[in-house]
């Protein structure tokens, strides 16, 4: 069969596109403007601001329109905010949130335009951590600035899909920055949900849903070998569950097709009942950190789609309880169950900040829904409720933080050893 495709897509070749994109040089004297950026926003968004709160916290800003392009999509306003987006990036590609606490490393995210799920929200890590944050958007069509603020490390925030050029554009910087970098961007094509099954198939202990990427003509004319009904079915690189299906057989599978009718490509693939004993599907959210895992949520539901959001988290005290109980007895618990899975996916995956969507599946396997370099994690709930998140969130954005500072004293003491 022809259309669909689920071999696995080998990193991007590290061809030299430093002539066609030259690298800018680090100017110390370089002061972008000041933003609030996602994680503020984001954050007062949840405790309640609605559009005329949050338009009044960036109209008195400097870069309002960046920060109102934020706003918007915050809203529900996705194509106003894209429009806001592209005349704020008009006017200048690189933004500072927030300076470093004393002693703290400089951090550059270099991002991508688009929507709030473009780009990995590092703020959400770097805020609450003390470190500086800058973002500098990239577009193959402008190439680099001439240069770029002081830093001590820079990070891959910009997430699949991209525009054309642009992985090969930051695969070839990777090599050539002027200072360390997190996150190889020639891994990312690795998350792709119809390479990451292959890639870590058969490992012991592990356990990935078969998926493939597949054209609407192919999957019209029938699923892709070794993947049967009931399967999951979603538009090509669609994230948390917009379009996201279950299908029981063919003829559910016509009618969800006929009704995602501006979709080309889709991804397929097996669905797997992961009900715990109790009858509640339990996902966890983790994050691998230089390798080393830690919670980040354990979302409780009724419904196998689950997100945090609506998984009545604030409704159910229970369910809060556990998800307290998880966090207090991650690394003795399940970081210990899953070790051997956790450090293969790391291997495989080779990324330095990456987060997994997983559940334990009955016979004790860890399954993995997704990994992805951009999915947002925070510590932003509600203080009463959830208070039990706060010191493990912390732990999470200072242990990224540790890593940053890991990468740019390595890359000094390297710096001092070599001649000039």
């Amino acid at each position: 069969m022809t259309g669909w495709s689920c071999a696995p897509v080998q990193k991007c070749d590290r061809v030299d596109m430093m002539s066609y994109f030259p690298l800018p040089r680090v100017d110390a004297t370089l002061v972008p403007p000041s933003v609030l950026g996602c994680a503020a926003l984001t954050e007062a968004a949840l405790r309640g601001a609605d559009a005329a709160a949050l338009a009044a916290m960036t109209s008195a800003h400097g870069a309002m329109v960046f920060d109102r392009a934020i706003a918007a999509q915050l809203m529900f306003q996705r194509a106003e905010g894209l429009a806001l987006l592209e005349a704020a990036l008009a006017q200048t590609r690189l933004m500072r949130v927030h300076e470093p606490v004393a002693g703290a490393p400089r951090l550059l995210a270099i991002c991508r335009p688009g929507d709030l799920m473009a780009n990995a929200p590092v703020d959400c890590l770097t805020g609450p951590a003390g470190l500086g944050l800058d973002l500098l958007y990239f577009d193959p069509a402008l190439g680099w600035p001439e240069a770029v603020p002081a830093h001590d490390v820079a990070f891959m925030a910009a997430a699949e899909p991209m525009p054309e050029g642009m992985l090969d554009a930051l695969t070839a910087a990777w090599i050539g920055w002027p200072r360390p970098v997190l996150n190889d961007p020639a891994a990312l094509p690795g998350l792709r949900r119809e390479v990451l099954w292959r890639r870590l198939a058969g490992a012991p202990g592990l356990f990935v849903p078969p998926a493939a990427r597949v054209s609407r003509a192919a999957l019209l004319a029938g699923l892709p070998a070794g993947i049967d009904f009931p399967v999951l079915v979603r538009p090509d690189f669609s994230h948390a569950g917009h379009g996201l299906t279950l299908i029981a057989d063919r003829a559910a599978l016509v009618a969800a097709l006929a009704l995602a009718d501006e979709a080309a490509w889709f991804h397929v693939s097996a669905f797997v009942d992961y009900r715990s004993a109790d009858g509640m599907f339990r996902k966890y959210r983790v994050a691998l950190i230089d390798g080393a895992p830690f919670l980040c949520h354990l979302a409780i539901s009724e419904h196998w789609m689950v997100h945090y959001l609506n998984a009545g988290m604030t409704e159910h005290a229970a369910r809060r309880a556990e998800e307290a109980a998880s966090f207090a007895g991650f690394a003795f618990g399940f970081a210990r169950r899953h070790a051997a899975a956790l450090r293969f996916i790391h291997t495989q995956l080779g990324l330095d900040w990456v987060v997994l969507d997983c559940a334990e599946l009955p016979d004790g396997r860890l399954m993995v829904f997704e990994a992805d370099a951009a999915a947002i994690v925070h510590g932003m709930d509600a203080v009463g409720d959830f208070a039990y998140k706060r010191e493990p969130m912390r732990r999470v954005a200072a242990e990224f933080a540790a890593m940053a500072g890991r990468k740019a004293r390595r890359f000094a003491a390297l710096r001092d050893f070599v001649p000039a």
